[in-house]
């Protein structure tokens, strides 16, 4: 069974597949965020920002609006509110893409949560992002596409990339080399794992988490 999930869409460049929130769930908007899940017919439980991409309050019975001279993002706002709530498991959408710098902060709050001992992921146009810490990702056979792996701390020790085209065996990644950049997935079934460090990992649409 899978975990229950805080999904969370923001105001970037759209997400190619809208969140599908099951009973247990939250579903927030975050500032411009509210539009995207209107335009896919979809109601959120929580409405949160400083609302300055969307150019107006939403009426909405649940709404935190922020003051706009703050040092978090309103996707990293309504992170703190899904964990605040007991949510270890995050779906970032419309955070990729348009301004680079807000992607940046949203990989870095992919970061945080994998620091933290939890789970995020940033849903963009037509590839997934995550992070990993001290721990293993695995993709079920048949999963296609490529695949990118980076190193987000100075240096990541121990680090493997199995039942790829492209192979790694207790190796150690650095933040400063991109040798994990466009691997590709072959129709096995595939694991990325870090002994001791956090790794971004990227991968296209074609492929499946376990």
């Amino acid at each position: 069974m899978r975990p229950k999930f805080c999904h969370i869409a923001g105001a970037g460049e759209p997400s190619s597949l809208p969140p599908q929130p099951i009973p247990g769930d939250l579903l927030i908007a975050a500032d411009g965020g509210y539009a995207y899940l209107q335009a896919h017919g979809l109601t959120p439980d929580l409405v949160i920002g400083d609302f300055d991409s969307i150019g107006e309050v939403p009426h909405h019975p649940h709404l935190i609006r922020l003051n706009p001279i703050k040092d978090e993002t309103d996707t990293l706002s309504a992170i703190r509110q899904g964990q605040s709530r007991g949510y270890t498991h995050f779906a970032l959408y419309c955070g990729a893409g348009g301004r680079t710098e807000h992607t940046i902060a949203n990989l870095q709050n992919l970061v945080m949560l994998a620091q933290s001992g939890q789970r995020g992921w940033l849903i963009g146009q037509n590839e997934v992002f995550t992070a990993i810490h001290n721990s293993s990702i695995r993709f079920a056979p048949g999963s296609a596409g490529y695949l990118s792996v980076f190193s987000m701390t100075t240096e990541s020790a121990g680090v493997c990339e199995r039942g790829l085209k492209y192979t790694l065996t207790d190796y150690t990644m650095t933040n400063d080399y991109p040798v994990g950049v466009s691997n590709e997935f072959t129709g096995c079934a595939a694991e990325i794992s870090v002994r001791n460090g956090t790794l971004l990992v990227i991968y296209t649409m074609e492929a499946h988490e376990q």
